[in-house]
């Protein structure tokens, strides 16, 4: 049986409606093709409940702080919420699915999570993820980062990401 990790920083779909069903879609065709198995990493973006400080910067500049963000928004219950649905969403489609939420960044988690087990698939379905133009030139891209160390087992959504070749 196929195993594909599944890897979300948003509400799977909710990424669907950005993508024209895309994510949902390649997983539906696959699952036709014989029968798999998903892993959902979920992460929990921890970098919301911190200030960038560039933005600290200019604000101490203009003489107006930022506000931060709520301290109450509890980013690993959002990300358990986000896992839980799309584990829901793809044991409707039929896929046994399982879980699990990490607080590292994109890059990171997924060559943690892949160095414990093997996958035939790493499925990026991120909207947050998103590397600069710099980051892309400079090969320091997290999608390019990945496509580095996984190559054809690495799909990524939107297509932009899933086109590019590494360098």
């Amino acid at each position: 049986m196929r195993r594909y990790l599944l890897v979300l920083d948003m509400d799977l779909l909710a990424m669907d409606d950005e993508h024209d069903l895309e994510p949902i879609n390649y997983l539906v065709a696959k699952h036709e093709q014989e029968p798999c198995e998903v892993v959902v990493l979920s992460l929990a973006d921890t970098n919301q409940t911190k200030l960038p400080v560039t933005e600290l910067l200019l604000g101490a500049r203009a003489g107006k702080f930022p506000v931060a963000p709520q301290a109450d928004h509890d980013v690993s219950a959002a990300a358990e919420h986000r896992m839980n649905l799309a584990i829901r969403h793809l044991k409707t489609i039929g896929y046994q699915a399982s879980g699990l939420i990490s607080d590292q960044d994109l890059v990171k988690a997924v060559r943690a999570e892949t160095a414990r087990h093997d996958y035939d698939k790493v499925i990026l379905a991120t909207g947050r993820q998103a590397g600069s133009q710099v980051a892309r030139v400079l090969g320091r891209d997290p999608v390019q980062q990945l496509r580095r160390k996984l190559g054809e087992r690495l799909v990524a959504f939107p297509e932009s990401h899933r086109q590019e070749s590494p360098s």
